[in-house]
């Protein structure tokens, strides 16, 4: 699939400098680039590279002031980076752009389908689905019973949505993630055995959410577990029973966040965060890698690090203590030494 110099430009509202009929095939790093691709240069450390690029299209910001001729044909706008981005993003879609229903998969008669939707082979599509207009769901993937799914969505390969899960609009799930598994639910008995609780709870994903491969998000015992809309998740994440995660929160990979807490708005957990159950986050919160929340954070907009979880000031003053040690140690010996001389 090739375009002309003058298409991307349109595409991302910028002006040609050069031959406007050059096209292209692929994308490269500028660093990389060959004959045939499109770059971009927006970090000014990666300029010398516009001189000597093998790249027949670059994207470059329209201040940019050049120190010598180049080779390639560009293209001027006001953010290189976003402009890319954007490239990237219609690529992405002309690459993905499927419809139709493939062979062999199951749809139940009940189901309701919107308008231009792709079912990938193998897939599985319960009794009374919604699935709204112009969404993907890729082959190997199961859509439990009375399971709601809304427009622009696309669920990759291998997606497991569990009955009466909700799923708003241009929400995106990534390969192996499961959506409405059980909660971790057991009830100890006199006897030293466990009994199952029932979960019977699901879980409710709002708009333009983002959530990772092989991410998993139970449902809730009784009630939703909550993920609200612009949230976005990493790999490998879980997330227990009755959890709410508030608006365009973000959460690394490796995290776990354990039952019925509750995460405010804007939050960042970095990866491998460990969260206690039945506490909460303040909206605003900032929690630095593999650290440990075991109490609620009720103060918006601090950052917090280690584990337990300290204000993450309190937590570099304690880590430069921790440094001090050794030497710290070596001078108490040499005091007690002269005490007990003494």
């Amino acid at each position: 699939m090739q375009f002309t110099a003058q298409q991307i430009s349109d595409i991302v509202n910028g002006t040609v400098e050069g031959d406007s009929s050059q096209t292209v095939s692929e994308m490269s790093k500028i660093e990389e680039g060959q004959e045939g691709s499109i770059s971009f240069l927006a970090n000014p450390r990666y300029e010398n590279y516009l001189y000597t690029t093998r790249a027949s299209i670059v994207i470059i910001n329209e201040d940019l002031v050049l120190k010598q001729a180049v080779k390639p044909t560009l293209i001027r706008v006001k953010n290189a980076y976003t402009a890319f981005s954007i490239l990237l993003d219609a690529y992405n879609q002309l690459r993905a752009d499927k419809s139709g229903v493939e062979e062999p998969s199951f749809i139940h008669p009940s189901a309701v389908i919107g308008k231009n939707v792709y079912i990938g082979a193998f897939s599985y599509i319960g009794a009374n689905v919604r699935i709204g207009d112009h969404t993907k769901i890729y082959p190997n993937s199961y859509i439990g019973d009375s399971v709601m799914i809304g427009s622009f969505c696309t669920l990759y390969a291998g997606v497991k949505v569990y009955f009466d899960s909700v799923i708003g609009d241009r929400v995106i799930i990534h390969a192996g993630a499961v959506i409405g598994s059980d909660g971790f639910g057991f009830a100890p008995q006199e006897d030293g055995t466990y009994k199952k609780v029932s979960q019977i709870g699901n879980v409710l994903i709002g708009d333009d959410v983002e959530i990772g491969a092989n991410t998993t998000i139970d449902r809730a015992t009784l009630g939703s577990t909550k993920i609200q809309s612009g949230v976005k998740l990493d790999n490998l994440i879980q997330l227990a029973h009755n959890v709410e995660l508030g608006q365009n929160t973000v959460v690394a990979a490796q995290t776990g966040i354990s039952g019925s807490t509750k995460i405010g708005e804007n939050v960042v957990l970095g990866g491998q965060v460990g969260v206690a159950g039945h506490i909460s986050v303040a909206d605003g919160s900032q929690v630095q890698a593999q650290s440990g929340i075991n109490r609620s954070i009720t103060h918006p907009g601090k950052k917090w690090a280690g584990t337990p979880a300290f204000s993450y000031t309190s937590q570099m003053r304690i880590q430069v203590t921790l440094q001090k040690l050794p030497g710290l140690e070596k001078r108490i010996e040499q005091l007690e030494n002269l005490i007990y001389k003494s």
